[in-house]
């Protein structure tokens, strides 16, 4: 079969990787420079790794991408050191990622009938596989009720406000937060030479398999095949002209697939429109020392942060990998009109470093070396209640067109892992529907 894959992200990659293995011939279509998609990276002159451009990290527990890896042959590549993560409460950082700091944490700030609750809920949670009874309230309810409101106050509420909004509170499904909390482990993975050295080495095994990768080239239309002409497969603009395909798959935002595939029948149509996502907005700062001990600092939004989350990358990865430099994030996630969108990096600098002092009293702007500023209006999608029911099918309607996005592996949260997951989901359909057709 003749494939095209737009998207040399984690999915498109993995699905070229399956596809050609099995000698089909495979042209992916990326409009960035680089492959990785979402998980893309950068390198200074100096440095010896990528960094991504907005942060990523595996969980032990993520069983597509570590089983991809050792078909390669890579696992020796992967790192899992043991990072460590706090959460801000009532103007102070408290270690939050284990057991016992949990237990210290509640013991010290909540009555034992709180913490007693907590734990079974916590319990309950990592023990139970059964998701979609959640998915019929949202998270905000289900975790008021059964965590009490001081503990919802406290952890639950901030870490939805940030990741969704205030308006977003009775929208998203308590699914979704099963889905973040019952398989995540405390050490966290990358690959020597961070993501985009694990992309670039799949997408040259993907090349020598016999796939042709062109980046810099944006898909600008996926057209079905004129009525009569004995053809089947869809039809792939791009700036350069069209091209015929036997099957396509799609791993496109769901809102840009619907302006691509202006043939797909209007229900299908509808559902991938319906589905809402949160932008991320990153501001990425070089320092020349140390500004914390910590990697993940969990924010909450009435705190008066101008930033979700603070991650020093360095206290994951050592800096001896970054020249010395120290790398700090700090990011957001937010509706794509926010003004965040529209602020230029020196704006955001000057939102964003004075806050800075909060982490360490010490700082001070002759720290910083060099900053970098990315955006997207598609990081995160928005879960409201029963949304299995709004996931469109990876087959779409149109005959050969295939879509897989990190918008349907819900209940699942958007990741490698998971794009990995449906990507090689595609293109097994793609094979099994052409062996039957």
């Amino acid at each position: 079969m003749k494939i095209a894959i737009i998207g040399a992200g984690a999915g498109g990659l993995a699905a070229a990787y399956d596809l050609t293995r099995a000698d089909h011939s495979v042209t992916i279509f990326e409009a960035a420079g680089e492959v990785g998609g979402l998980a893309a990276g950068f390198k200074a002159p100096h440095w010896d790794w990528t960094i991504e451009k907005f942060y990523h990290h595996w969980f032990q527990s993520d069983k597509s991408i570590i089983r991809l890896i050792e078909e390669l042959g890579w696992s020796d590549r992967v790192l899992f050191p043991r990072p460590f993560t706090v959460l801000y409460h009532e103007g102070q950082f408290y270690p939050s990622d284990s057991i016992l700091t949990a237990f210290s944490f509640f013991m010290r700030h909540f009555p034992l009938p709180d913490f007693i609750r907590f734990g079974l809920v916590g319990l309950y949670i990592r023990l139970s596989p059964w998701w979609q009874p959640l998915e019929k309230v949202t998270a905000a309810e289900w975790m008021q009720r059964w965590c009490g409101e001081r503990i919802y106050n406290a952890i639950w509420k901030p870490l939805l406000v940030g990741k969704f909004g205030e308006e977003n509170l009775g929208v998203v499904n308590m699914a979704w937060l099963w889905a973040r909390l019952h398989a995540r482990t405390t050490r966290l993975g990358t690959f020597v030479g961070g993501f985009q050295a694990f992309m670039d080495k799949l997408a040259e095994v993907v090349k020598r398999q016999g796939a042709e990768l062109r980046l810099n080239c944006g898909v600008t239309g996926i057209k079905k095949q004129a009525a009569g002409n004995g053809k089947r497969g869809p039809i792939v603009e791009t700036a350069a002209g069209a091209e015929e395909f036997d099957a396509v798959i799609s791993t496109s935002s769901p809102a840009l697939m619907a302006r691509l595939a202006p043939d797909l029948p209007a229900e299908y149509s509808e559902k991938l429109c319906a589905l809402k996502s949160m932008g991320a907005v990153m501001v990425i700062i070089a320092l020349d020392r140390r500004l914390t001990k910590h990697y993940w600092h969990n924010l909450p939004k009435e705190a008066g942060f101008p930033f979700l989350s603070l991650v020093e990358h360095t206290n994951f990865v050592g800096a001896e990998h970054f020249g010395g430099d120290h790398i700090i994030y700090c990011g957001d996630y937010l509706n794509p009109d926010h003004e965040y969108f529209r602020l230029s990096k020196e704006e955001l600098l000057e939102r964003f470093l004075p806050a800075l002092t909060r982490f360490n009293p010490d700082f001070d702007r002759g720290w910083v070396k060099e900053s970098w500023l990315f955006r997207t209006p598609y990081a995160q999608p928005i879960p409201p209640i029963n949304h299995s029911r709004n996931i469109p099918p990876i087959r779409t309607p149109l005959r050969g067109l295939y879509f897989a996005s990190m918008s349907q592996v819900y209940p699942w949260d958007r990741g490698t892992n998971y794009a990995v997951e449906i990507g090689r989901e595609a293109a097994r359909m793609v094979m099994e529907d052409q062996a039957h057709s």
